[in-house]
């Protein structure tokens, strides 16, 4: 961790340190003046950026070097080393990054780099004049963010279904859900943002259809918007469970700023709540209710908490963990229903609660079809939004890749990619990031634009093909 190496922030790296102090492939942390500086170095390179992750602070000392980049340990957002610059979500905001000197055997930090001016984009006839996105949410925001830090000139529409602008998600079910961060910190960018960068951000717009021949959005109200290049950006919506009362209004799911404000206002006065699933969002939101001081029951059908993503063990270390701060869980146990102030169990029992939380997962927003959008991409995504095809659709994957076939699934996607320079590809598999990161490696990312499509309904099939999209285009 940064302020524990000696005892201290680490050397003063502008006195210098030797060279032989930092092995290829190695970190450090010091200080310049008052702030922290990681170093890094690859090759003969050595680079110099701040020390924490720009989205939750995580120390980037732990972090992980990918060529000429830096992964956050938390949330793998990625930093360009010789820049700062943030690649992939869910940072957006930049590092600040130093200039290095080596002379005489030693490695010394200059003065702080100027941000990097990126050239105004020339205005081009196959440029798009107007992108619309719909989706308030993390991946319509990287998307746009990404496409104005390209530079592209055009308008930019943004749909959103939400009543507030798009928001930082994972603090609705830590920080903020417990009442140890304020409001402020949860909007991804403030309101001025758009504004300022000429995005024009719709609040409460409700999409009844879309109309590809005549690229047109069309809203419930009546409205409807042209559009020359279409991203569908809707993600996930979360499960309610199929039994009675669940959709009462005591009866909450955690996906919207709403979502969130309505919980917190049910444990103001609230004396006890059930939380259906021990998944990462369950958990979460029990954690920061336990920090309300409500009583927490946990309901799940599993043996124990994430077993199936992490194993038995870490599986019983959670369980301890949330016990320790008072949370109960009724494992190998279902709820049947909602009756009033009890949710009644399968077993045969039955839980008070003031109110009930639905922590079961989420499934694919498919009301314009099998395709919603992922983040991950946001970089190609934005630069391919700003030529071919029309439409672009990508999935954000929600199951997990099964780690016995990781290794032919990979010989999988590579072979793909070098049969498919030059194309568009659309990439059902749950390594995107890989198949981005393998593009890339074989020199093939600034010919072969790639989207992931999702697998049939009700199979976990690998794809036998890839093909291009839309297929009329290409007839």
């Amino acid at each position: 961790m940064a302020a524990d190496q000696n005892g201290s922030n680490g050397p003063d790296l502008a006195q210098g340190i030797a060279l032989v102090e930092l092995a290829d492939g190695a970190k450090l942390v010091g200080h310049v003046g008052e702030e922290l500086v990681l170093l890094a170095r690859r090759g003969a390179e050595v680079f110099a950026i701040g020390a924490h992750c720009s989205h939750y602070h995580a120390p980037l000392i732990d972090g992980l070097i990918v060529d000429d980049t830096i992964r956050c340990p938390w949330h793998h957002a990625c930093f360009d080393l010789r820049t700062g610059e943030a690649l992939r979500a869910p940072a957006f905001g930049p590092l600040a990054a130093w200039s290095v000197e080596q002379r005489d055997g030693k490695i010394f930090v200059q003065g702080r780099k100027g941000p990097e001016a990126k050239p105004r984009r020339s205005q081009v006839s196959e440029e798009p004049k107007r992108i619309v996105v719909v989706g308030g949410g993390a991946a319509g925001f990287a998307a746009v963010e990404m496409l104005r830090r390209e530079k592209y000139q055009g308008e930019i529409v943004m749909l959103s279904n939400d009543d507030a602008p798009p928001v930082d998600r994972p603090n609705l079910s830590k920080d903020y859900l417990a009442g140890n961060a304020p409001e402020e910190w949860v909007p991804l960018q403030p309101d001025s943002f758009y504004s300022d960068n000429q995005i024009d951000l719709r609040l409460k717009a409700n999409v009844a259809r879309i109309e590809p021949r005549s690229r047109e959005v069309a809203l419930t109200n009546g409205e409807t918007i042209a559009f020359d290049r279409l991203l569908i950006a809707t993600g996930a919506e979360p499960i309610r469970l199929a039994i009675p009362g669940a959709d009462q209004p005591r009866a909450c799911v955690l996906r919207s700023l709403s979502d969130c404000r309505a919980i917190i206002e049910r444990a103001k006065t609230a004396r006890r709540a059930v939380v259906l699933g021990a998944s990462f969002i369950g958990l979460e939101v029990a954690a920061a209710l336990r920090a309300r001081k409500i009583e927490v029951h946990v309901v799940a059908p599993e043996r124990r908490p994430m077993e199936q993503s992490f194993g038995p063990q870490l599986g019983d270390f959670l369980r301890a963990l949330h016990e320790e701060r008072g949370v109960i869980f009724h494992l190998q146990d279902t709820p049947s229903a909602i009756d009033g102030d009890k949710v009644r169990l399968n077993s045969g029992g039955a839980l008070e609660a003031d109110f009930v939380v639905f922590g079961v997962g989420v499934r694919l927003d498919r009301r314009f079809g099998d395709l919603s959008s992922g983040m991950r991409q946001r970089v190609a995504l934005a630069r391919a939004l700003l030529s071919d095809p029309d439409i672009v659709l990508l999935d954000e994957p929600t199951r997990t890749l099964d780690p016995v076939h990781a290794l032919s699934i990979r010989s999988f996607i590579r072979d793909t990619l070098v049969r498919s320079q030059g194309k568009t590809v659309l990439l059902a598999t749950n390594a995107l990031d890989e198949a981005f990161e393998l593009a890339d490696r074989i020199g093939i990312l600034r010919e072969t634009r790639l989207f992931n499509i999702e697998r049939e309904p009700g199979t976990n099939a690998w794809p036998q093909r890839l093909e291009l999209f839309p297929p009329a285009r290409h007839a």
